[in-house]
Protein backbone atom coordinates (compact mmCIF):
# COMPACT_ATOMS: atom_id res chain seq x y z
CA UNK A 1 0.00 0.00 0.00
CA UNK A 2 1.27 3.01 -1.11
CA UNK A 3 2.53 5.96 2.15
CA UNK A 4 0.61 8.57 -0.29
CA UNK A 5 -3.24 8.78 1.31
CA UNK A 6 -3.99 10.57 -1.83
CA UNK A 7 -2.65 8.05 -3.89
CA UNK A 8 -3.75 4.92 -2.36
CA UNK A 9 -7.34 6.74 -2.10
CA UNK A 10 -7.06 6.91 -5.89
CA UNK A 11 -5.63 3.14 -6.41
CA UNK A 12 -8.55 1.52 -4.27
CA UNK A 13 -11.08 3.28 -6.29
CA UNK A 14 -9.59 2.13 -9.65
CA UNK A 15 -11.08 -0.59 -10.24
CA UNK A 16 -14.52 0.94 -10.31
CA UNK A 17 -13.05 3.65 -12.07
CA UNK A 18 -11.62 1.74 -14.75
CA UNK A 19 -14.89 -0.50 -14.90
CA UNK A 20 -16.90 2.69 -15.78
CA UNK A 21 -14.51 3.53 -18.66
CA UNK A 22 -13.98 0.90 -20.14
CA UNK A 23 -17.64 -0.07 -20.85
CA UNK A 24 -17.97 3.59 -21.67
CA UNK A 25 -15.17 3.41 -24.45
CA UNK A 26 -14.82 -0.25 -25.29
CA UNK A 27 -11.51 0.77 -25.03
CA UNK A 28 -8.36 -0.20 -22.70
CA UNK A 29 -6.10 2.37 -23.71
CA UNK A 30 -9.10 4.98 -23.76
CA UNK A 31 -9.82 4.02 -20.50
CA UNK A 32 -6.16 4.60 -19.32
CA UNK A 33 -5.67 8.08 -20.28
CA UNK A 34 -9.08 9.07 -19.15
CA UNK A 35 -7.91 7.63 -15.34
CA UNK A 36 -4.27 9.19 -16.30
CA UNK A 37 -7.06 12.57 -15.86
CA UNK A 38 -8.82 12.14 -13.71
CA UNK A 39 -6.11 11.20 -11.67
CA UNK A 40 -4.49 14.54 -12.79
CA UNK A 41 -7.02 16.38 -11.90
CA UNK A 42 -7.75 14.42 -8.35
CA UNK A 43 -4.19 15.04 -6.83
CA UNK A 44 -5.11 18.93 -7.66
CA UNK A 45 -8.55 18.71 -6.00
CA UNK A 46 -8.84 20.24 -2.48
CA UNK A 47 -10.17 16.96 -0.49
CA UNK A 48 -11.33 19.03 2.50
CA UNK A 49 -14.51 20.21 0.41
CA UNK A 50 -15.66 17.08 -0.82
CA UNK A 51 -18.24 15.02 0.71
CA UNK A 52 -17.03 11.48 -1.28
CA UNK A 53 -14.14 10.90 -2.67
CA UNK A 54 -16.04 8.12 -4.71
CA UNK A 55 -18.88 10.25 -6.13
CA UNK A 56 -16.23 12.90 -7.52
CA UNK A 57 -14.20 10.66 -8.97
CA UNK A 58 -17.06 8.70 -11.01
CA UNK A 59 -18.75 11.99 -11.68
CA UNK A 60 -15.29 13.42 -13.06
CA UNK A 61 -14.79 9.78 -14.94
CA UNK A 62 -18.27 9.39 -16.16
CA UNK A 63 -18.07 13.21 -17.92
CA UNK A 64 -14.39 12.68 -19.13
CA UNK A 65 -15.76 9.54 -21.12
CA UNK A 66 -18.84 11.11 -22.40
CA UNK A 67 -16.54 13.47 -23.88
CA UNK A 68 -14.15 11.08 -25.52
CA UNK A 69 -16.76 8.87 -26.77
CA UNK A 70 -18.22 11.77 -28.93
CA UNK A 71 -15.29 11.93 -30.26
CA UNK A 72 -14.72 8.35 -30.67
CA UNK A 73 -18.20 8.06 -32.38
CA UNK A 74 -17.24 10.30 -35.02
CA UNK A 75 -13.66 8.63 -35.76
CA UNK A 76 -15.44 4.96 -35.79
CA UNK A 77 -17.67 6.58 -38.65
CA UNK A 78 -14.68 6.21 -40.53
CA UNK A 79 -12.94 3.05 -39.44
CA UNK A 80 -11.61 1.06 -41.59
CA UNK A 81 -13.31 -2.32 -42.04
CA UNK A 82 -15.25 -3.73 -38.78
CA UNK A 83 -14.42 -1.99 -35.83
CA UNK A 84 -14.30 -4.29 -32.57
CA UNK A 85 -13.37 -3.31 -28.69
CA UNK A 86 -10.01 -3.02 -27.56
CA UNK A 87 -10.08 -6.88 -25.68
CA UNK A 88 -9.63 -7.24 -22.02
CA UNK A 89 -7.04 -10.68 -21.69
CA UNK A 90 -7.07 -12.75 -18.58
CA UNK A 91 -5.09 -15.77 -18.46
CA UNK A 92 -5.93 -16.89 -14.63
CA UNK A 93 -7.96 -20.12 -14.94
CA UNK A 94 -11.04 -19.84 -12.76
CA UNK A 95 -11.04 -23.96 -12.87
CA UNK A 96 -8.24 -25.46 -11.61
CA UNK A 97 -9.29 -28.56 -12.48
CA UNK A 98 -8.88 -27.86 -16.00
CA UNK A 99 -5.66 -28.02 -17.18
CA UNK A 100 -5.85 -25.52 -19.96
CA UNK A 101 -3.31 -22.54 -19.00
CA UNK A 102 -0.53 -24.35 -18.10
CA UNK A 103 1.73 -22.06 -15.70
CA UNK A 104 0.45 -19.11 -16.45
CA UNK A 105 -1.12 -16.74 -13.52
CA UNK A 106 -1.36 -13.29 -13.24
CA UNK A 107 -2.04 -11.41 -9.87
CA UNK A 108 -5.52 -9.86 -10.30
CA UNK A 109 -5.42 -6.30 -11.57
CA UNK A 110 -8.70 -4.30 -12.60
CA UNK A 111 -8.59 -5.26 -16.46
CA UNK A 112 -8.16 -8.95 -15.17
CA UNK A 113 -10.70 -8.73 -12.69
CA UNK A 114 -13.23 -6.81 -15.33
CA UNK A 115 -12.28 -9.25 -18.19
CA UNK A 116 -14.39 -12.21 -16.28
CA UNK A 117 -17.55 -9.99 -16.48
CA UNK A 118 -20.39 -10.54 -18.87
CA UNK A 119 -21.12 -7.01 -19.41
CA UNK A 120 -17.82 -6.36 -21.13
CA UNK A 121 -18.66 -9.44 -23.77
CA UNK A 122 -17.76 -7.87 -27.13
CA UNK A 123 -21.66 -8.50 -28.03
CA UNK A 124 -22.77 -6.39 -25.69
CA UNK A 125 -20.22 -3.32 -25.85
CA UNK A 126 -21.08 -3.63 -29.67
CA UNK A 127 -24.55 -3.08 -28.33
CA UNK A 128 -23.58 -0.72 -26.66
CA UNK A 129 -22.29 1.32 -29.05
CA UNK A 130 -25.56 2.23 -30.98
CA UNK A 131 -26.23 4.32 -27.98
CA UNK A 132 -25.64 7.78 -27.77
CA UNK A 133 -23.15 8.75 -25.24
CA UNK A 134 -25.53 10.19 -22.22
CA UNK A 135 -27.73 7.22 -23.12
CA UNK A 136 -24.79 5.49 -22.41
CA UNK A 137 -23.72 6.66 -19.13
CA UNK A 138 -27.25 7.02 -17.70
CA UNK A 139 -28.00 3.38 -18.66
CA UNK A 140 -24.51 1.72 -17.28
CA UNK A 141 -24.51 4.07 -14.27
CA UNK A 142 -28.69 2.35 -13.90
CA UNK A 143 -27.85 -0.85 -14.99
CA UNK A 144 -24.64 -2.09 -14.32
CA UNK A 145 -23.49 0.22 -11.24
CA UNK A 146 -27.29 0.52 -9.80
CA UNK A 147 -26.87 3.84 -8.78
CA UNK A 148 -30.10 5.54 -8.09
CA UNK A 149 -31.80 8.44 -9.77
CA UNK A 150 -30.22 11.08 -7.78
CA UNK A 151 -26.69 9.85 -8.14
CA UNK A 152 -26.89 9.43 -11.75
CA UNK A 153 -28.96 13.19 -12.55
CA UNK A 154 -25.60 14.91 -9.62
CA UNK A 155 -23.19 13.16 -12.51
CA UNK A 156 -24.95 13.77 -15.57
CA UNK A 157 -25.73 17.48 -14.74
CA UNK A 158 -29.69 16.50 -15.40
CA UNK A 159 -32.92 16.32 -13.76
CA UNK A 160 -33.90 13.19 -12.53
CA UNK A 161 -37.18 12.94 -14.93
CA UNK A 162 -34.19 13.66 -17.74
CA UNK A 163 -31.85 10.95 -16.64
CA UNK A 164 -35.00 8.61 -16.34
CA UNK A 165 -35.78 9.26 -19.86
CA UNK A 166 -32.28 8.65 -21.21
CA UNK A 167 -32.40 5.26 -18.91
CA UNK A 168 -35.32 4.40 -20.81
CA UNK A 169 -34.64 5.19 -24.25
CA UNK A 170 -31.71 3.36 -23.69
CA UNK A 171 -33.56 -0.09 -23.26
CA UNK A 172 -36.12 0.41 -25.90
CA UNK A 173 -33.29 0.83 -28.17
CA UNK A 174 -31.18 -2.33 -27.09
CA UNK A 175 -34.45 -3.90 -27.24
CA UNK A 176 -35.25 -3.03 -30.46
CA UNK A 177 -31.58 -4.00 -32.03
CA UNK A 178 -32.28 -7.44 -30.27
CA UNK A 179 -35.35 -7.97 -31.80
CA UNK A 180 -33.91 -6.76 -35.33
CA UNK A 181 -31.26 -9.53 -34.32
CA UNK A 182 -28.20 -7.53 -33.81
CA UNK A 183 -27.99 -9.52 -31.26
CA UNK A 184 -27.22 -13.31 -31.94
CA UNK A 185 -29.26 -15.68 -29.69
CA UNK A 186 -26.64 -17.43 -29.10
CA UNK A 187 -24.77 -14.38 -27.10
CA UNK A 188 -27.87 -13.23 -25.26
CA UNK A 189 -28.27 -14.09 -21.72
CA UNK A 190 -29.31 -17.69 -21.61
CA UNK A 191 -32.37 -18.59 -19.08
CA UNK A 192 -29.41 -21.34 -18.30
CA UNK A 193 -26.08 -19.75 -18.04
CA UNK A 194 -23.33 -21.71 -19.31
CA UNK A 195 -20.55 -22.40 -16.92
CA UNK A 196 -17.16 -21.05 -17.32
CA UNK A 197 -16.11 -24.97 -16.72
CA UNK A 198 -18.01 -25.48 -19.66
CA UNK A 199 -16.61 -23.11 -21.99
CA UNK A 200 -13.24 -24.16 -21.00
CA UNK A 201 -14.03 -27.51 -22.31
CA UNK A 202 -15.22 -26.11 -25.59
CA UNK A 203 -12.35 -23.73 -26.13
CA UNK A 204 -9.77 -26.75 -24.54
CA UNK A 205 -11.44 -28.65 -27.88
CA UNK A 206 -11.32 -26.00 -30.83
CA UNK A 207 -7.55 -24.90 -29.71
CA UNK A 208 -6.64 -28.40 -30.38
CA UNK A 209 -8.57 -28.89 -33.67
CA UNK A 210 -7.28 -25.54 -35.20
CA UNK A 211 -3.61 -25.86 -33.82
CA UNK A 212 -3.65 -29.72 -35.48
CA UNK A 213 -5.45 -28.65 -39.04
CA UNK A 214 -8.61 -30.95 -37.71
CA UNK A 215 -11.07 -29.35 -40.40
CA UNK A 216 -13.74 -32.52 -39.15
CA UNK A 217 -13.18 -31.69 -35.57
CA UNK A 218 -13.75 -27.95 -36.00
CA UNK A 219 -16.88 -28.20 -38.03
CA UNK A 220 -18.31 -30.47 -34.92
CA UNK A 221 -17.48 -27.37 -32.70
CA UNK A 222 -18.84 -24.80 -34.85
CA UNK A 223 -22.59 -23.58 -35.49
CA UNK A 224 -23.99 -24.06 -39.27
CA UNK A 225 -24.70 -19.86 -39.01
CA UNK A 226 -21.65 -19.17 -37.45
CA UNK A 227 -19.78 -16.08 -37.99
CA UNK A 228 -16.56 -14.41 -38.04
CA UNK A 229 -15.80 -11.00 -37.97
CA UNK A 230 -12.61 -9.26 -37.76
CA UNK A 231 -10.30 -5.81 -37.29
CA UNK A 232 -7.68 -5.14 -38.77
CA UNK A 233 -8.24 -1.30 -38.94
CA UNK A 234 -6.63 -0.60 -42.26
CA UNK A 235 -3.34 -1.43 -40.85
CA UNK A 236 -3.15 -5.31 -41.56
CA UNK A 237 -5.64 -7.36 -44.03
CA UNK A 238 -8.57 -8.54 -42.78
CA UNK A 239 -11.90 -9.60 -43.78
CA UNK A 240 -14.34 -6.13 -45.66
CA UNK A 241 -17.67 -8.13 -44.68
CA UNK A 242 -18.36 -11.26 -41.83
CA UNK A 243 -17.09 -14.73 -43.33
CA UNK A 244 -20.59 -16.82 -42.67
CA UNK A 245 -20.63 -20.26 -42.23
CA UNK A 246 -19.27 -23.04 -40.11
CA UNK A 247 -18.08 -24.20 -43.32
CA UNK A 248 -16.15 -21.29 -44.45
CA UNK A 249 -15.05 -20.71 -41.08
CA UNK A 250 -13.25 -24.37 -40.94
CA UNK A 251 -11.37 -24.15 -44.23
CA UNK A 252 -9.70 -20.67 -42.98
CA UNK A 253 -8.30 -22.43 -40.09
CA UNK A 254 -7.42 -25.12 -41.86
CA UNK A 255 -5.67 -23.70 -44.38
CA UNK A 256 -3.59 -21.34 -41.97
CA UNK A 257 -2.44 -24.14 -40.90
CA UNK A 258 -1.28 -24.88 -44.32
CA UNK A 259 0.40 -22.17 -44.77
CA UNK A 260 1.77 -21.65 -41.63
CA UNK A 261 2.58 -25.29 -40.07
CA UNK A 262 4.30 -24.99 -37.15
CA UNK A 263 5.04 -21.20 -37.12
CA UNK A 264 1.25 -20.55 -35.68
CA UNK A 265 0.89 -21.30 -31.73
CA UNK A 266 -2.23 -20.76 -30.09
CA UNK A 267 -2.64 -20.24 -26.30
CA UNK A 268 -6.01 -20.18 -24.72
CA UNK A 269 -7.31 -17.19 -22.61
CA UNK A 270 -10.13 -15.32 -21.40
CA UNK A 271 -10.91 -12.62 -23.41
CA UNK A 272 -14.23 -9.85 -21.69
CA UNK A 273 -15.90 -12.81 -20.14
CA UNK A 274 -15.71 -15.29 -23.07
CA UNK A 275 -12.96 -18.17 -24.20
CA UNK A 276 -10.76 -17.00 -26.47
CA UNK A 277 -7.73 -17.61 -28.22
CA UNK A 278 -3.72 -15.69 -28.61
CA UNK A 279 -3.10 -16.91 -31.96
CA UNK A 280 1.02 -16.17 -32.48
CA UNK A 281 2.98 -16.29 -35.37
CA UNK A 282 6.74 -16.28 -35.52
CA UNK A 283 6.45 -15.78 -32.00
CA UNK A 284 4.66 -12.44 -31.88
CA UNK A 285 1.18 -12.06 -31.34
CA UNK A 286 -1.03 -11.35 -34.61
CA UNK A 287 -4.54 -11.61 -33.40
CA UNK A 288 -6.85 -11.84 -30.34
CA UNK A 289 -9.96 -14.20 -31.02
CA UNK A 290 -12.96 -14.05 -28.65
CA UNK A 291 -15.53 -17.27 -29.26
CA UNK A 292 -18.88 -16.69 -28.61
CA UNK A 293 -20.72 -19.98 -27.39
CA UNK A 294 -23.34 -21.51 -26.01
CA UNK A 295 -21.37 -23.83 -24.68
CA UNK A 296 -21.82 -27.01 -27.38
CA UNK A 297 -21.56 -24.70 -30.55
CA UNK A 298 -19.40 -22.09 -31.29
CA UNK A 299 -21.49 -18.90 -32.89
CA UNK A 300 -19.46 -15.88 -33.46
CA UNK A 301 -15.41 -15.38 -33.80
CA UNK A 302 -13.88 -11.94 -33.08
CA UNK A 303 -10.91 -11.48 -34.05
CA UNK A 304 -8.80 -8.48 -33.58
CA UNK A 305 -5.77 -7.71 -35.52
CA UNK A 306 -5.18 -4.31 -35.30
CA UNK A 307 -2.25 -3.98 -33.84
CA UNK A 308 -2.96 -1.00 -31.84
CA UNK A 309 -5.19 -2.85 -30.31
CA UNK A 310 -2.50 -5.84 -29.31
CA UNK A 311 -0.24 -3.95 -28.19
CA UNK A 312 -0.85 -3.94 -24.38
CA UNK A 313 -1.40 -7.49 -24.73
CA UNK A 314 1.20 -8.63 -26.49
CA UNK A 315 3.35 -6.97 -23.37
CA UNK A 316 1.78 -8.63 -20.88
CA UNK A 317 1.55 -12.20 -22.53
CA UNK A 318 4.32 -13.53 -24.23
CA UNK A 319 3.94 -16.75 -27.25
CA UNK A 320 4.48 -19.93 -24.70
Amino acid sequence: MSDDPVLAQFTQLRPRLFGVAYRMLASRSEADDVLQDAWLRWHAQDKSVLDSAEAWLVTVVTRLCIDRLRQLQQERQHYVGHWLPEPLVGLADPAPEIDLFGAARLAPSPETLLEQQSDVSFAYLLLLERLKPEERAAFLLREVFDNDYPDIAAILQKSEASCRQLVHRARERLARLEADGIARPSVRAASSPVTRETHALLLEKFMQAVQSGQREAMLGLLAEDARLIGDGGGKVASFPHPLAGGERISWLYYANVRRFAQRIVYRAAWINGSPGLLRYVDGALESAQVLESDGLRIHAIYVVRNPDKLAAIAQQNAAP
